[in-house]
């Protein structure tokens, strides 16, 4: 039985795959999918989206298919980069380029006002029009320099008040019981583990 996450990225893949792990079925991932070509999110909200990736991938392969879409919300920027979060500065730029982006923007803003929080919606598509969506989100920081080396995308300049360290400072398992898709895929991970869908014909 397969799980399909629908996502490329590297960084997503690993986590999810840690926060599902001990499930009866063997996760994969569109790197599975080659030929398959991407589709473009255009959605206005990060489940939208969501539910765009998993009906284009369940459509296209017929698996139980698990579809994220998550971003940075930061309050003085009006609620940017949001869901353009990944296109920041352009489709091609880099983790780097994108933080530097979000820092210019914010150059000068004080404490008080870097407020900011992670979201993240997971669409779960599969057989006979079963479509669920599960959200969590995390408040925190945005540094004026980015701190740390671990994780990918805006972690290094997102502090987590609680711990006083950055996504970026923390380990995948810290990160992974505070952050928006550790919340969420752990409603999600319920969800199948209740729905029992992964031991049956849906996957």
């Amino acid at each position: 039985m397969k799980l399909l996450i629908a996502t490329r990225n590297r960084g997503k893949v690993i986590e999810i795959k840690e926060l599902l792990q001990g499930l009866p079925c063997e996760i994969i991932d569109e790197s599975a999918f080659p030929n398959i070509p991407d589709i473009e999110e255009t959605g206005e909200t990060f489940t939208e989206n969501a539910l765009i990736k998993g009906r284009y991938y369940h459509s296209q392969t017929g698996l139980l298919t698990v579809a994220d879409d998550s971003g940075l919300v930061v309050d003085a920027l009006a609620g940017a980069p949001g869901v353009y979060s990944a296109r920041y500065a352009g489709e091609r730029a880099s983790d780097q380029e994108r933080i530097r982006k979000l820092l210019k923007e914010l150059e000068g803003a004080p404490w008080e006002k870097r407020t900011a929080r992670f979201v993240c919606a997971v669409a779960l598509v599969g057989e006979s029009g079963l479509e669920e969506i599960f959200t969590g989100t995390c408040e925190g920081m945005i540094l004026a320099a980015p701190r740390g080396t671990g994780g990918f995308g805006y972690d290094p300049v997102f502090e987590y008040p609680p711990l006083g360290k950055t996504f970026a400072e923390l380990s995948r398992q810290e990160k992974s019981a505070v952050s928006h898709r550790g919340r969420a895929l752990a409603g999600l991970r319920s969800f199948l583990e209740q729905a029992h869908l992964l031991n049956g014909e849906s996957c």
